[in-house]
């Protein structure tokens, strides 16, 4: 997921090193964790919400493809019955977005907005995990962050993004669990009822001097995890970008857009508290050796999942999904992704080609949905001129989120803009879980 530059950069950064400095010294949240705080839960996506968190864009990862119309459009399809909350990143952005958004909403009481630092709009993984105590009451869990596996902790892109969280915190005043341990909310898929699915490869890549039961721990403590299961790797379009560029059906070779190295909400999803939906590759995607070895990766975490059981030792009803098919574009000197990732030491020995246009793979999948009490939210992919296998793949697509959500309507959405930043709609979302004693 790609890094903010320049003006951006230099904006936030005087804003965190400020903010930085206050917060060091005066934090009701820490405060309140003088007091050992006991997590009973966190809970699903798939519960009653009370809001959606999303962060207002100020740059497009492709010139052309806007993020901006793609957060309007999750904004269109959920602002009637739920509330929204706009997090910008500073005084200017603030002013733009509410421009656009009380213009088109003259009357919305549903949309609020927040000025939070921030460098990137990706609130799944920085952005406020709520979890349930034991006294009912909401807090927020609070991991590390390094971005992505792309920098170290220290690096100031990353800090503005791991205080993204606390200043929610502190905003909303609840109290702040936190941890050392690196983890993204775009990894932690879990039922409501104490059972966390993860990704092996993207934990232990994070974290490469903790054991396996010392995570498990810190997943305890955070979110009151009673079982946890690990997946062994994500997809292959999603894999860090540094690694190399991927070869293709047609023998190109093809760059990552800064992407996670295996996020589980890109292939695995609970839609319950018993029921997972897994990725599939169609078969007749298997000439593609990228679809190739998404399928060994797909199958050895069906396994997985198959031999799984959830926190009372129940087995789990598993779906089905397919996945599209490797969804490719270009991009050139002057696009936001390019300019990061020319920057990056690939360790496979290859040398990026500065100067000249690349093609790159977008992080298209259809498990990087929004669940809302009212609102499923998909992605789509069909443009005028593709085959009409992808609109067929698409329709089907709507129908099994329709089938899986009975009593919620599906809506679906061209989300490649913000595919080709890294991730998806989910990926740009936080849910803000029903406050039962509300």
């Amino acid at each position: 997921m790609a890094m903010e530059y320049k003006a951006t950069y230099l904006r936030v950064s005087i804003t965190v090193i400020v903010f930085m400095l206050v917060f060091a010294g005066c934090n009701p949240s820490s405060e309140k964790n003088k007091t050992p705080l006991k997590v009973s839960r966190q809970m699903g996506e798939f519960e009653k919400i009370d809001a959606l968190w999303l962060i207002w864009p100020t740059t497009d990862h492709k010139s052309g493809e806007s993020v901006e119309e793609v957060t309007l459009f999750i904004i269109d399809a959920l602002v009637s019955d739920l509330k929204i909350v706009i997090s910008c990143a500073d005084d200017d952005v603030l002013e733009k977005a509410k421009s656009i958004l009380n213009e088109k909403y003259p009357d919305s009481k549903n949309l609020i907005f927040k000025v939070i630092p921030s460098m990137e709009i990706w609130a799944r993984d920085m952005g406020p995990t709520f979890v349930e105590l034991e006294n009912g009451q909401h807090a927020i869990a609070d991991f590390n962050f390094n971005s992505w596996g792309y920098t170290d902790t220290l690096d100031i892109a990353a800090k503005t993004e791991e205080l993204f969280d606390e200043r929610v915190a502190e905003l909303l005043d609840l109290p702040l669990i936190s941890s050392s341990m690196i983890s993204e909310g775009g990894n932690r898929e879990v039922n409501g009822k104490g059972t966390l699915m993860v990704t092996e490869s993207v934990e232990q890549g994070r974290n490469p001097d903790m054991s396996k039961a010392a995570m498990e721990l810190e997943y305890q403590r955070l979110l009151g995890v009673k079982k946890v299961i690990w997946l062994k790797k994500g997809l292959l379009e999603d894999s860090h970008t540094f690694l190399g560029p991927l070869t293709t059906l047609d023998n190109l070779k093809a760059y990552t857009v800064v992407t996670t190295n295996g996020h589980v909400d890109e292939f695995a999803r609970f839609v319950n508290d018993s029921t997972i939906l897994l990725a599939s590759v169609d078969s007749a995607d298997l000439k593609d050796p990228i679809a190739r070895e998404n399928h060994k990766r797909m199958e050895e975490n069906h396994k997985i999942l198959l031999e799984s059981t959830d926190q009372d030792g129940k087995p789990f009803n598993i779906i089905r999904m397919p996945l599209p098919e490797a969804i490719l574009t270009t991009m050139s000197p002057g696009d936001y992704v390019y300019d990061y990732i020319k920057t990056l030491h690939y360790t496979d020995g290859s040398e990026f080609p500065s100067g000249d246009t690349i093609n790159v793979v977008a992080a298209a999948s259809y498990l990087n949905f929004i669940i809302t009490s009212e609102v499923i939210i998909g992605q789509k992919y069909w443009r005028d001129g593709m085959p009409e296998e992808i609109k067929t793949r698409d329709a089907e697509t709507k129908a099994q989120l329709a089938s899986v959500f009975p009593n919620r309507k599906v809506v679906m959405l061209d989300a490649l803009a913000v595919n080709l930043g890294g991730g998806g709609l989910h990926c740009i979302s936080m849910h803000q879980p029903h406050l039962i004693s509300n």
